[in-house]
């Protein structure tokens, strides 16, 4: 019993560490590509322990997503105001998707563009409510 536990915890390391390789990539591209997005890692660069990234989705409205040996947790913002928080795989399934979006955009939406805004990234507060 007890190995099984310890090879959860070695493969939920792993799992980190793939995502912060990842936010690393996505902050790279999306930087590239015109987007303000950043990438904070914790730990010693060989054996990462965490991340935080951040990306500036355009009036005011920022995510969050953040990993660590505590947890996977994605928040997204708009006007300093929390619009919704996300943990664990709904987090990371929601990092995909406005990352496949902001992606498939050629240029960053330009400031104060409320449509291009929303075609890039539509507040995943309407997906939440239709869940509910």
């Amino acid at each position: 019993m007890a190995r099984m536990f310890l090879r959860l915890a070695e493969q939920y390391r792993a799992l980190v560490q793939d995502l912060v390789m990842s936010l690393q990539a996505l902050a790279s591209c999306l930087q590239k590509r015109g987007h303000i997005a950043t990438c904070y890692i914790c730990g010693d660069g060989s054996d990462n322990q965490g991340a935080s990234f951040v990306a500036d989705l355009g009036d005011n409205h920022m995510v969050r997503f953040l990993v660590s040996d505590f947890g996977i947790s994605w928040i997204e913002s708009r006007d300093g105001h929390e619009l919704v928080k996300l943990e664990g795989a709904e987090a990371i399934q929601e990092l995909h998707r406005v990352a496949a979006m902001l992606q498939s955009t050629p240029t960053a939406p330009q400031p104060g563009s409320r449509a291009s805004i929303d075609a890039v990234a539509p507040s995943t507060y309407g997906s939440i409510q239709e869940a509910a």
